[in-house]
């Protein structure tokens, strides 16, 4: 268990993928991973959907009621880029992790590999320092359009992990106002709450704020910074950007305090890599007043019931 009277420096990666190119977003990520273990962090932090990008902008040839096959192109493209948990890509992340010596908090899209390997989800995966993969959260509702190209998980992905340095969870972008997925986290006794997002709009920032009050934790939101320039001119929909900004996404990470104050201030147009001491001990302050699941619960009126079962569409009988 963590001590309460230690810090702990992190580091929230404000960067963009190299879109739609996995290899190089891996390569990218682990220069950023030592980078932020040269300044001290134990915790690194990267972005929703950081491999092998978030699809901002692209409409993979679809309307209601048909896809086009040029559409079906930039699928695969997507597909083909995005990784299976575990794999390949996840070792290579466990050594720049053990490499660096930090907790390393990474977005993805994740193939499904168990089955066919077709559906992607958008994930977040958690390694500890000695490289191990630790588990991962797979998006529990994609928003809107997202839903085209991902898939939905479960409760059987909403780890809390146990850390020397406070209890680690998250939750993604959107997902991060479903008040009973939040209250989840709450129950597993979250400190340091990752929020990876893709929002960049001044509300989100109301939102990381809020969550960090009521939960009485760390938020560490995370996006990216994205201009037109970087999405590759051989997508076979790349028209679909023609109406686009230059500055697609202009980024916004911060670190929240307990109390509902940054740590951090957002950072826009540019990328960096945030750092901040975290005050563990801020967090028992913060509960002298409010504790979302202790006296200031009420389990006699209000109570959650949370199903951690995997889900399956076929169960085998003997």
């Amino acid at each position: 268990m963590a001590s309460t009277d230690q810090s702990v420096r992190v580091a929230v990666i404000q960067a963009a993928s190299i879109i739609m190119d996995k290899d190089a977003t891996i390569e990218k990520a682990i220069t950023l991973i030592q980078q932020a273990s040269e300044k001290g962090a134990k915790i690194v932090v990267f972005p929703e959907a950081f491999i092998p990008a978030y699809p901002r902008g692209l409409s993979f040839g679809t309307i209601i009621g048909s896809r086009s096959d040029n559409g079906r192109k930039d699928w695969y493209r997507y597909w083909k880029n995005s990784i299976p948990v575990p794999g390949e890509t996840t070792d290579q992340l466990g050594e720049a992790a053990r490499e660096a010596g930090v907790y390393l908090i990474m977005g993805a899209i994740e193939r499904d590999s168990e089955y066919s390997g077709g559906t992607l989800y958008c994930s977040v995966l958690f390694f500890g320092p000695d490289g191990v993969l630790l588990g991962k959260h797979r998006k529990l509702k994609p928003t809107a359009a997202e839903r085209i190209v991902w898939g939905e998980g479960d409760g059987s992905t909403l780890p809390v992990l146990d850390t020397p340095y406070g209890k680690i969870g998250a939750l993604i972008c959107w997902e991060n106002y479903m008040p009973l997925a939040r209250a989840a986290m709450y129950a597993q006794g979250v400190q340091i709450y990752i929020a990876p997002t893709a929002d960049a709009r001044e509300t989100w920032q109301s939102t990381i704020r809020h969550i960090a009050m009521e939960g009485r934790c760390f938020v560490l939101s995370c996006n990216q910074y994205v201009t037109k320039d970087m999405y590759p001119k051989d997508l076979a929909c790349y028209a679909d950007l023609e109406s686009s900004p230059e500055v697609m996404c202009t980024g916004g990470s911060a670190i929240v305090g307990p109390m509902g104050d940054y740590v951090a201030e957002p950072v826009w147009g540019k990328e960096e890599i945030l750092l901040a001491d975290l005050d563990m001990k801020q967090i028992a302050y913060s509960q002298f007043d409010f504790d979302p699941t202790g006296h200031y619960a009420r389990p006699d009126i209000f109570k959650l019931e949370v199903n951690r079962e995997k889900q399956e569409s076929i169960e085998w009988k003997k």
